[in-house]
């Protein structure tokens, strides 16, 4: 991994170990995004009775309890920060749950988690923290079994190419290149990766999966009711007008 992106997995850990419990429970199962279908609309997941699933930034954990909630039998997760797992640990022992929790970059395959053994691997709103999509890619279709799904949700590339000004949208980004991003988010200093959708893609037939579903409609509400303009980066105004978020889920051949 190149030196610049351990400095950003290391600016990231620390940020999220401040903000951790400021997003306890934020954009979780059965929610991909803000303004997004969700789960109960969508049913990416296949029956989750018995089976195995691990997620990838598990943050506090509620995705893996929704998962518990629908019959999964084991529980697994990967998450950057620390503090982020102790609240995992934490709110799914007090809804009486265990979960195996590794505190390490969704890029790093910690040795512990077996070949072929989930049924489902899985991001909400977490894939564009990585900084090697090659990688994370490369161990879900390991750590899937033949015919598993891969699903996961994040802000759609043109979140960062589009602006809003007096009730119009001003292409102001770049969409021919993958660009990474910068700022301060709740206080903290945090850096995105921005994909173009052709990225993914070509990743995750790279990896070995075939896609079987690409979602980028705002959610139904949205469009079936006229909204005021926003200029807030979420606003119902801009999801009537182009996708805020994506979904892709994916079938390891």
């Amino acid at each position: 991994m190149k030196t610049r992106d351990l400095a950003i997995l290391e600016e990231n850990r620390r940020s999220w170990n401040a903000m951790a419990d400021s997003w306890f429970g934020t954009t979780a199962l059965p929610v991909y995004g803000c303004l997004a279908p969700t789960e109960d609309e969508l049913a990416l997941f296949p029956p989750l009775d018995g089976a195995r699933v691990l997620e990838l930034g598990c943050g506090s954990g509620h995705s893996l309890a929704w998962c518990a909630k629908h019959g999964a039998s084991e529980l697994w997760g990967i998450d950057l920060s620390a503090r982020q797992l102790e609240n995992a640990e934490r709110h799914l022992a007090g809804l009486g749950y265990k979960a195996k929790l590794f505190c390490c970059p969704m890029e790093d395959a910690p040795p512990e988690i077996p070949a072929a053994r989930f049924d489902v691997v899985y991001a909400i709103y977490s894939i564009g923290w990585a900084t090697d999509l090659t990688a994370v890619f490369d161990h879900a279709a390991r750590w899937l079994k033949p015919g598993g799904s891969l699903i996961f949700s994040w802000d759609h590339p043109l979140m960062h190419c589009l602006e809003t000004s007096e009730g119009e949208l001003i292409f102001s980004g770049n969409y021919t290149r993958d660009e990474t991003f910068s700022y301060i988010q709740r206080g903290q200093p945090v850096t995105v990766q921005n994909r173009r959708m052709s990225t993914y893609i070509n990743a995750l037939a790279a990896a070995g999966f075939a896609v079987e579903r690409l979602i980028e409609e705002s959610d139904p509400a949205v469009s079936a009711r006229t909204v005021e303009f926003s200029s807030d980066y979420y606003s119902p105004w801009r999801a009537s007008k182009f996708p805020l978020s994506f979904i892709i889920k994916a079938r390891k051949i």
